[in-house]
C-alpha cells in the first residue's frame, strides 16, 4: 500500500498545494484575458484604420509575438527589461505583463478580421443617420462583429491558459511547478509519482481546455450553419 499513487496526493498538503497552484495559473491567465481582450478590442478597431502607417504598426506588434517564442518574450522581460531598467518585479506580474501583451496582438487581430468581414453598407448606413466614428462602432460595427469573433477569442483564451506552463520557467510557482516539487519529494516512496502527478496536471488541463474549446466549434459550427 506504501508505493500506491494516491499516496503522493494524500501525503502532508499536496492537494491543497496542486489547487493553490492551480489557483495561480488561473489568476495569472484571467487577468491577461481580461485585459488582453479589452486592449484587444481597441486595436482592432484601431487597426482597421484606412492609414497605411497604422495598419503597418498594428501589424508589426503582432508579428513580434507571432515569431518570437512566448518563452523568449518572458526571458526578455524577466531577466532583460528588469535589469535593464533596474526595477524589481514578481514573476507573476512579468507573466501577466507578456501575456497581456500577446493576449491584446491576437485579439486585435481577431477583431480586424470580424470587423472587417461586415458588409461596407453597415458603415454607410451607420454615417448616413449621422453616428459619430466611435457611436459607428459602438451601435453598429462592435455588436455585429461579436459573434464573428466570439469562437476565435475563445480558442485565444484556451491556448492562454495552456500556454502559462511556462511561467515556471521564470520562477512563478504556479500549479506544474508545485508538481514537480511533489514529484521530488515523494520519488523514494513511490518511485511511479511523477506518472501520478502529471497524469492529474492533465486531467486539470483538460477539464480547463476542453469544454472551451466544445463551446468555440459549436458557437462557430451554429453560427456559419
Amino acid at each position: 500500500m506504501q508505493n500506491l499513487g494516491i499516496n503522493v496526493f494524500l501525503k502532508g498538503r499536496n492537494m491543497i498545494r496542486l489547487f493553490e497552484g492551480l489557483m495561480v495559473t488561473a489568476r495569472i491567465a484571467l487577468i491577461a484575458i481580461i485585459i488582453g481582450s479589452l486592449l484587444g478590442i481597441v486595436l482592432g478597431v484601431v487597426w482597421t484604420s484606412k492609414s497605411k502607417w497604422i495598419r503597418s504598426v498594428c501589424r508589426i506588434y503582432l508579428e513580434m509575438f507571432r515569431i518570437i517564442p512566448i518563452l523568449v518574450w518572458l526571458f526578455i522581460m524577466y531577466f532583460g527589461v528588469t535589469t535593464v531598467l533596474n526595477i524589481d518585479l514578481s514573476g507573476e506580474f512579468v507573466s501577466i505583463i507578456v501575456f497581456t501583451l500577446w493576449g491584446a496582438a491576437e485579439m486585435g487581430d481577431i477583431v480586424r478580421g470580424a470587423l472587417e468581414s461586415l458588409p461596407k453598407h453597415q458603415i454607410e448606413s451607420g454615417k448616413a443617420i449621422g453616428l459619430s466614428f466611435w457611436g459607428l462602432y459602438r451601435y453598429i460595427l462592435i455588436p455585429q462583429a461579436v459573434r464573428r469573433m466570439l469562437p476565435g477569442a475563445i480558442n485565444l483564451a484556451t491556448r492562454m491558459v495552456k500556454t502559462t506552463s511556462l511561467v515556471v520557467l521564470i520562477g512563478v510557482i504556479d500549479v506544474i511547478k508545485v508538481g514537480q516539487q511533489i514529484i521530488e519529494t515523494s520519488r523514494i516512496e513511490v518511485p511511479t509519482a511523477s506518472f501520478w502527478v502529471y497524469g492529474f496536471l492533465f486531467i486539470l488541463y483538460f477539464v480547463i481546455c476542453y469544454p472551451l474549446s466544445v463551446l468555440s466549434r459549436r458557437l462557430e459550427n451554429k453560427w456559419n450553419g
